[in-house]
């Protein structure tokens, strides 16, 4: 397949999930594909398993996106495709616990540094062009312990429907995928024990009626169409990729 052959496209959060297996989908159709990462190591394992270019960059510092945008505006000069992925589940407690320190490590990666990331490629970004942020399903539902992780995502959201109007006069198309569970290692991150992370698995299969995790997989081409002429009317849309949870 080569619907995006020659595609210069950005996955932020390349080196695991859904970012590297949305990288090595957009490899597969042709797409020159540079991800980023916070740790140097990961991201060059990554890349070279990929045959992606890599940048270690961290999303929540706005001098290592600067610094990044300028690299590639020098290397590359432009950019087809933005796949806004970077992003982080925090730990998981009620409102009356939160702590500043939590709140701002998921803020400052989910929404100020996405927020930044789109701003600082704007102008990079060709008449045309596609940009995908991933969102999530959190965005609109209201689950207790969750309130950090939900608002930033809601915040994205708002954004990106923002960007998708302004945008639009230079036919750029802001899309957003929400994801359900997927079978990442996204929950491990949240400093949750084996036993609490089982007990959240077994309670999702339960929860979900097709009965099972998502692939990142599936996500990845998802985000490969939404970059495609085939979605060439698309803009400002949400999609919902969640097995039926939230029907």
């Amino acid at each position: 397949m080569s619907n995006l052959k020659d595609k210069i496209a950005i996955v932020t959060g390349g080196n695991s999930g859904i970012g590297y297996a949305t990288a090595k989908e957009l490899i597969s159709q042709g797409a020159k594909v540079l991800i980023t990462g916070r740790r140097t190591a990961a991201i060059e394992q990554a890349a070279a398993a990929l045959g992606a270019i890599p940048f270690t960059a961290d999303q929540a510092n706005l001098q290592d996106i600067v610094s990044f945008r300028n690299k590639v505006e020098k290397q590359f000069g432009k950019v087809d495709i933005l796949f806004i992925n970077a992003g982080i589940t925090g730990v998981q407690v009620p409102i009356a616990e939160a702590e500043t320190e939590n709140f701002d490590n998921v803020m400052n990666i989910n929404f100020r540094g996405a927020y930044f990331t789109l701003s600082k490629f704007i102008p990079l970004l060709q008449e045309g062009a596609s940009v995908v942020v991933l969102s999530s399903i959190v965005a609109s539902t209201y689950k207790p312990n969750s309130s950090i992780y939900q608002a930033s995502k809601a915040a994205l959201n708002s954004i990106a429907k923002t960007a998708a109007l302004e945008l639009a006069e230079r036919k750029i198309r802001v899309n957003m995928v929400s994801p359900g569970p997927h079978e990442t290692e996204v929950l491990k991150k949240t400093g949750l024990d084996d036993a609490a992370l089982k007990g959240i698995h077994d309670w999702l299969l339960n929860a979900i009626p097709l009965k099972k995790m998502g692939d990142p997989a599936d996500i990845a081409k998802l985000v490969a169409y939404l970059c495609t002429d085939a979605a060439s009317f698309m803009t400002g849309t949400e999609i919902i990729v969640d097995g039926g949870m939230t029907v």
